[in-house]
């Protein structure tokens, strides 16, 4: 077998992520035809490349030597490209990363309005958009890092912090009995299931801690947000969701007691003037997506941080 970039790019994925489970999810790939690639291209180079362990996977020595030398060669490929499409297309496009957010049709819209040209790379991973924009892929990326799981942020890039610490709240069937209060005890959920995306960057630990720490050991189940979602219209499971969520006839969305569980808002891009071209929309998409979320709404004025939420 003769090694080819996206070979180099499966073993970047693998490290950058810890697991085969989340690279081949970042991949596009499945977990089984990942591995089957993994071994070839260790019976190629002659050497084991990582260690397998119940807890993920680690580069072994001869992993590290590779790693060091494909690391920037795909980061040369993805340069490479974004120019060449960039240089095919009509006009300057901004290239812009993204982890989910409510925000992010306000702020598309206001940079239209700007008559700025986009194109959007949504992702689960905030260090594999930090990564793209490091690697010149992507001009910015919004992204959220989880409390108690500090990105890998790559040398170089410039950070603006949209909000220290945005609060998680909970979605719930709206026939729950927690739902009946404005705010929910971690207590009151502690026979319910709970539905997690361990895709998403210190989201599985954060939520572990969480559970732990009030004393909770419920079953976890794995799935992504669109799943979680579905079920917990349902009435199958509960799960961590972000404060500018709405309520639907089927789900309502409340804060935490004691708001256990919190994330960091962070833009992030090569050049400060890159910054500031686009954080002033940014933050008005966020807070915009703020007020019309009531429950979000409802906790920031309860809080005494109202004030931090512009006015139309």
């Amino acid at each position: 077998m003769e090694l080819e970039v996206r070979h180099l790019r499966a073993l970047c994925a693998i490290a950058d992520t810890g697991s085969l489970h989340r690279a081949a999810r970042q991949l596009g790939v499945a977990q089984p035809s990942l591995s089957t690639q993994l071994r070839r291209i260790e019976q190629e180079l002659g050497g084991t490349l990582f260690l397998r362990t119940r807890t993920g996977c680690r580069p072994t020595p001869l992993g590290r030597i590779v790693l060091g030398r494909a690391r920037p060669l795909v980061a040369e490929m993805r340069t490479l490209v974004a120019e060449a499409r960039a240089a095919a297309a009509d006009g300057p496009q901004l290239r812009i990363g993204s982890t989910a957010s409510r925000a992010l049709a306000g702020w598309l819209r206001r940079l239209r309005a700007r008559q700025q040209e986009t194109l959007l790379q949504m992702d689960v991973s905030p260090n594999a958009l930090l990564r793209m924009v490091a690697d010149g892929q992507l001009d910015v990326a919004f992204v959220h890092e989880v409390e108690g799981s500090p990105l890998r942020v790559p040398e170089g890039l410039r950070l603006r912090v949209l909000v220290e610490r945005e609060p998680q709240f909970v979605s719930l069937p709206t026939d729950h009995p927690a739902a009946a209060h404005p705010v929910v005890q971690l207590s009151e959920l502690a026979e319910d299931r709970w539905m997690v995306d361990p895709t998403v960057d210190g989201e599985w630990d954060a939520v572990h801690r969480m559970l732990r720490t009030a004393g909770l050991n419920p079953r976890v189940l794995h799935g992504d947000y669109h799943t979680a979602a579905t079920l917990v219209a349902t009435g199958e499971v509960v799960t961590v969701c972000q404060p500018t969520s709405q309520s639907r006839p089927e789900t309502a969305v409340r804060p935490l007691a004691g708001d256990p569980l919190g994330v960091r808002l962070l833009l992030a891009a090569r050049t400060q003037a890159d910054l500031e071209a686009v954080c002033p929309d940014l933050e008005e998409a966020y807070w915009e997506a703020a007020r019309q979320a009531p429950a979000y709404r409802e906790w920031l004025e309860a809080t005494g941080t109202e004030q931090a939420v512009p006015t139309p």
